[in-house]
């Protein structure tokens, strides 16, 4: 198969548009980048690209895909690797079902909470929102994670990275490195708390560490654009 040839409309700030970067990272695939401000109007080029304006959005040899979790979801299809298996059994479906109900199971419980805590006015609304962020790990993805005992940190006890990863991964940078007391944007209490859930403890540093999450990660730029739109209220 020869490489294809992709255009990667991004913005590295986004944390949508650094799931693309992950996948693309971890399958190493060539790629052209393109940044799309996401502080002015689209411009009408992007726009016939993508009608929503949203990042990302990756050409691939002439064909446009958009959406995030969509274009990460592609990727992994078309380039088969270990991040995901193939549809070609019925326990490798149901592997992928397994997965699919975690990363749902991530962002629909555990994540508004972290937004929460973004938005969070004042020292106290960030540590409600840090409490309810763990009590919906404990009882949601701590489970989910129980085959990881003994074995490798990753989704299923994989020593290498899977689509679970790659979907999450942006998030669970974020919400690690917010919790440092110079951002207070996340309760510094976090760590503390994570504490109960070290299976997701574990699987979450073991991924924020991993090169092909964090290769493009730069903090300061990140909080600041967090600060700004979420935020303003927040005091450092």
């Amino acid at each position: 198969m020869s490489s294809p040839k992709i255009i990667l409309y991004t913005n590295r700030l986004c944390p949508w548009a650094h799931r693309a970067h992950i996948a693309l990272k971890e399958l190493g695939l060539d790629y052209e980048e393109v940044t799309i401000d996401l502080n002015t109007p689209r411009e009408p080029w992007y726009l016939e690209i993508n009608p929503r304006g949203l990042v990302p959005t990756i050409s691939y040899d002439g064909t446009i895909i958009a959406e995030s979790g969509i274009v990460a979801q592609f990727l992994v299809d078309a380039h088969q690797s270990h991040l995901l298996p193939p549809t070609t059994s019925v326990s490798n479906a149901l592997y992928r079902a397994r997965l699919s109900f975690f990363v749902d199971a991530f962002f629909s419980k555990v994540v508004p909470h972290f937004f929460a805590s973004v938005r969070a006015a004042d020292e106290a609304e960030r540590d409600a929102a840090a409490e309810q962020l763990v009590a919906a790990i404990v009882k949601e993805v701590e489970p989910l994670l129980a085959d990881t005992e003994g074995k490798g940190p990753f989704f299923g006890g994989s020593e290498k990275l899977t689509l679970a990863e790659v979907q999450s991964g942006s998030f669970l940078l974020r919400i690690l490195s917010f919790a440092k007391p110079e951002h207070g944007l996340v309760s510094t209490k976090l760590n503390t708390l994570l504490q109960q859930t070290p299976r997701f403890k574990r699987w979450a540093e073991a991924t924020a560490a991993h090169e092909s999450v964090n290769f493009i990660y730069d903090e300061k730029p990140v909080v600041d654009k967090m600060r700004a739109r979420f935020a303003p209220a927040a005091k450092v």
